[in-house]
């Protein structure tokens, strides 16, 4: 199938690894123009390094740190310097620490808004003149299963990316008649080192090993097993390409099945 993204401009956030650098090899394959943004700026080029030598792609490597609305202009500029436009936005970003309730204050509640829900906003906003101009666009962000089924250990996580999918929804609605797609992904377990992070302190917190953590992870997993990331940016690279054209608004779950709610 051709998805149609030869030539497309795209902008993947968190992309140095895991889940957004899933979808970026996968952007980057199908012969589009990828700019990708990370906090660390050694993993961010490494991992455009990667991606040109196993693609042979136009890759562009960035600095981002989400939180901060100055690193997101200087990065949609980059990439309008470097490729003239943008087509696709991923919008990504770390996740905010785990824990309940009783553990932040207001400066964690804070943090976890300008990481996960501002920079969505900010993100979205920037490119939007762009894609205007361009007669249309495509945006997916990626929040998480916990936006269905509340994670107890998660939540700032949940109470942010559910603003997230409300987002994606809203202006799924409002951007449609510009040719402005907005979808949005809800990973599961996927084997990233955030979910590899979050089953360490699972397993400090009991008398379980990781390994224990895992196992009894995947049990409560129809297809058996934490999904990888090349599954999660097929995905991905899909709803952003011209062959999901018809599909805007909606939510989809990448879980091996594991969500137990029927919407």
């Amino acid at each position: 199938m051709d998805l149609g993204l030869h030539g497309k401009v795209a902008m993947v956030a968190a992309s140095s690894k895991g889940l957004g650098f899933g979808i970026a090899r996968e952007l980057a394959r199908e012969g589009a123009l990828v700019s990708i943004g990370a906090r660390t700026e050694t993993e961010v080029f490494d991992a455009a390094d990667a991606l040109i030598e196993e693609t042979d792609a136009e890759v562009l490597a960035n600095v981002l740190d989400a939180s901060d609305p100055d690193s997101i202009f200087q990065w949609l500029e980059n990439t309008i310097d470097a490729f003239g436009g943008v087509d696709l936005l991923v919008v990504n970003a770390g996740g905010p620490p785990s824990g309940n309730f009783d553990a932040f204050d207001d400066a964690a509640w804070q943090s976890a808004f300008e990481l996960t829900l501002m920079s969505s906003v900010r993100m979205i906003r920037s490119v939007l003149p762009s894609m205007r101009t361009a007669g249309g666009g495509s945006i997916l962000t990626i929040t998480s299963v916990s936006v269905k089924e509340p994670i107890d250990f998660l939540l700032l996580s949940n109470v942010m990316r559910s603003g997230v999918t409300s987002l994606a929804k809203s202006l799924s609605q409002q951007l449609a008649p510009e040719n402005i797609r907005v979808n949005n992904l809800m990973p599961g377990r996927i084997d990233t080192d955030r979910v590899q992070s979050l089953d360490k302190t699972k397993a400090e917190a009991s008398d379980l090993s990781e390994e224990e953590i895992r196992l009894a992870a995947e049990q409560g997993i129809p297809l058996g097993r934490y999904g990888t990331i090349e599954e999660f940016g097929r995905l991905g690279a899909f709803l952003l390409s011209d062959a999901a054209s018809y599909i805007t608004g909606q939510t989809i779950a990448v879980d091996g099945g594991s969500t137990k709610t029927v919407w």
